[in-house]
């Protein structure tokens, strides 16, 4: 899986990434030069993270990548490269209203991983994950997914079947991208009534975005309790706003278990890098 500095493009050509992309070109005189003399061991072998969507769930996965990973010291963490770019015009808009494609900025951003030396990346956005298909298909990097990642968090929690009430934004629910995956593997989803999308789900997604914390746990904890109510064995949270909006430590009192899309990403990136071969690991 890892590799040194020189990258093949996709039409087979290698290429080496500077050091210096991306830098300011007032920073790239002689007395500055120093400070990206990177040695080969710290290229190559990074876990790629398409973040930005929103900026501030892309940051908690990078937290929650450090909090999740089995490590005694710093170097036994997973080398990450964050690209935290809210640029990224709005995915729920481009499917229900007609808004900028977004396809082509994130397609950008993982090349941009890729060319700087990711070798497996994660979009810890669950909506974006409409296009997963054309993403993945535009890098030669192995693209985790974000849906099977929470399905495998379910049979981690010890749900392999029944009912699972899901929350995400209205296009992700709308155009059923978790009840395609769920029912293949034998769930039953139970999917919030319209006036709850709104009024407790994109509630709860807008005032995360706008970083009014405070204001995001009461809509969300509504939610859940409407799904408990109708029989949900567990819940999703399928929009990586939405862990922020339910603290862990609020989250026993809500009285169903909740999988969390942002948690159950980490994992799944944490497992795949370190199932590498162990000259890669040594290689790292």
């Amino acid at each position: 899986m890892c590799t040194g500095a020189a990258r093949p493009g996709r039409g087979g050509a290698s290429h080496s990434v500077s050091v210096l992309a991306g830098v300011p070109a007032q920073w790239r005189g002689s007395q500055y030069l120093g400070a990206f003399n990177v040695s080969s061991q710290s290229q190559g072998c990074y876990l790629g993270v398409l973040g930005g969507m929103g900026p501030m769930a892309g940051a908690a996965f990078a937290l929650r990548l450090a909090a999740l990973t089995p490590a005694d010291s710093d170097q036994a963490h997973i080398p990450t490269l964050l690209r935290n770019d809210p640029r990224i015009p709005d995915r729920s808009s481009a499917h229900m209203a007609g808004g900028e494609n977004p396809l082509p900025h994130m397609v950008e951003g993982v090349r941009f991983l890729e060319h700087a030396g990711a070798e497996l990346i994660a979009i810890p956005c669950n909506t974006a994950h409409l296009w997963y298909e054309q993403i993945a298909a535009a890098t030669r990097v192995p693209v985790l997914h974000i849906i099977e990642a929470v399905a495998d968090d379910l049979r981690r929690m010890g749900l392999p079947r029944g009912r699972i009430g899901l929350m995400g934004t209205a296009a992700t629910l709308k155009l059923g991208l978790y009840q395609r995956h769920l029912e293949a593997r034998g769930y039953e989803c139970l999917v919030p009534f319209d006036d709850e999308v709104e009024r407790d789900c994109m509630a709860s997604i807008r005032a995360v975005k706008a970083n009014q914390l405070e204001d995001a746990y009461a809509p969300a904890a509504r939610c859940i309790g409407s799904l408990k109510a109708r029989g949900a064995d567990a819940v999703v949270l399928g929009c990586t706003e939405l862990p922020l909006a339910v603290p862990h430590a609020l989250r026993p009192g809500l009285g169903v278990p909740l999988t969390d899309s942002i948690d159950a990403l980490a994992r799944a990136a944490i497992a795949r890098y370190q199932a590498r071969e162990p000259e890669e690991r040594l290689a790292a």
